[in-house]
């Protein structure tokens, strides 16, 4: 059997063990070869591949990015797009594909699935918002990361008694901001899925001044006040799936604070360095085992669905349970944080 392999949108720590782990088992195993499908989609749209051996993926298991490159194109909006890709896997002579991404890259392969294509889906997203799985691989790095960088802030804002606002990714999803804000001892988490009251948070920064410390306010790139707007923008132009970019909420946020509280207040960007680097052992562990099992439903035969953690196991969901919906922070978990806030 031929496999071909593809990791889509974002870069994100553990897309290399992901592939490391499928093509070690399937060599192995069962004899399979395997093709790597470069830049996301437009890999198999305009057949750019290399070759995935044994030798190609040996000592790639600690690497953050993708050996196979990544893209946000989206075959539904070009010109004969899906047949394009059919055309290439028949002439590649793959029997079946394995397609690694989050909400946009799988729900790409959930259509093909439906269309007849072999699909097996690995979910991939450091903002942990698809829905059919507990933990996608490369949240931890993130929240890692955004970790260090706040109890590094801690430092800088206690010395110069200012207010620290710390912007996180997260667009619709606000995972990151909490388990990171919550680790990091901030004063404050605001998330997309429950809009901040502005005065609400003036109080909290002055409630840690008054204890004798200086706040760190963690808030998702895709938060919104109340009262007064919604998500804050880059540009009004869209990718190949429709999103527009987000990005300035700290700085408004920052701007607001010291206007209101006459405390000097600076904004700290995370950005890309979120989903850079090496991943954690964690992620690494847990993509591994994505990896296997996404090898074992091809072996299996077992198209139309992705590999998901369920508590401790891995399953096989539908691919259409894994993107049909994001998997957003409950009332019920922001309010055990608020305990925290101020």
């Amino acid at each position: 059997m031929r496999v071909g392999v593809l990791t889509g949108g974002g870069d994100c720590p553990g897309l290399n063990a992901v592939i490391r782990a499928v093509v070690r088992k399937g060599v192995q195993e069962y004899g399979y070869e395997f093709v790597g499908y470069r830049e996301g989609w437009r890999g198999p749209l305009e057949n750019l591949t290399m070759d995935l051996t044994r030798e190609t993926v040996r000592g790639i298991l600690p690497r953050g990015g993708t050996i196979l490159k990544s893209s946000r194109t989206n075959p539904f909006k070009l010109e004969r797009g899906v047949e394009r890709i059919e055309e290439n896997l028949s002439k590649d002579g793959v029997d079946a594909l394995i397609a690694i991404g989050g909400e946009d890259t799988l729900g790409v392969a959930t259509k093909l699935a439906d269309l007849g294509v072999n699909v097996v889906g690995v979910p991939k997203t450091i903002d942990n918002d698809l829905s059919g799985t507990d933990f996608t691989f490369g949240f931890d790095t993130a929240v890692s990361i955004a970790v260090e960088a706040i109890d590094r802030l801690h430092t800088t804002a206690e010395s110069h008694q200012r207010v620290l606002v710390v912007e996180v990714m997260g667009r619709h999803a606000g995972w990151i901001a909490l388990h990171a804000g919550i680790a990091g001892g901030a004063a404050a988490v605001l998330i997309p899925e429950h809009p901040f009251d502005i005065d609400e948070v003036c109080g909290w920064v002055q409630s840690r001044f008054a204890d004798g410390f200086a706040p760190i306010i963690v808030v998702s790139e895709g938060a919104v006040p109340a009262v007064g707007g919604g998500m804050t923008l880059q540009s009004l132009e869209t990718d190949a799936f429709g999103h527009v970019r987000l990005g300035g909420i700290g700085d408004r946020l920052a701007e607001e604070i010291e206007e209101r509280t006459g405390k000097e207040s600076r904004v700290v960007v995370l950005g890309h360095v979120q989903r850079g680097g090496t991943p954690t052992v964690y992620d690494r562990w847990l993509a591994t085992r994505f990896g296997l099992h996404a090898i074992q439903a091809v072996a299996d035969g077992e198209f139309g669905v992705m590999v998901a953690q369920h508590g401790t196991q891995i399953v096989r969901v539908p691919l259409l349970e894994g993107t049909r919906e994001l998997k957003l922070v409950s009332r019920e978990e922001y309010e055990e944080a608020r305990v925290f806030f101020g």
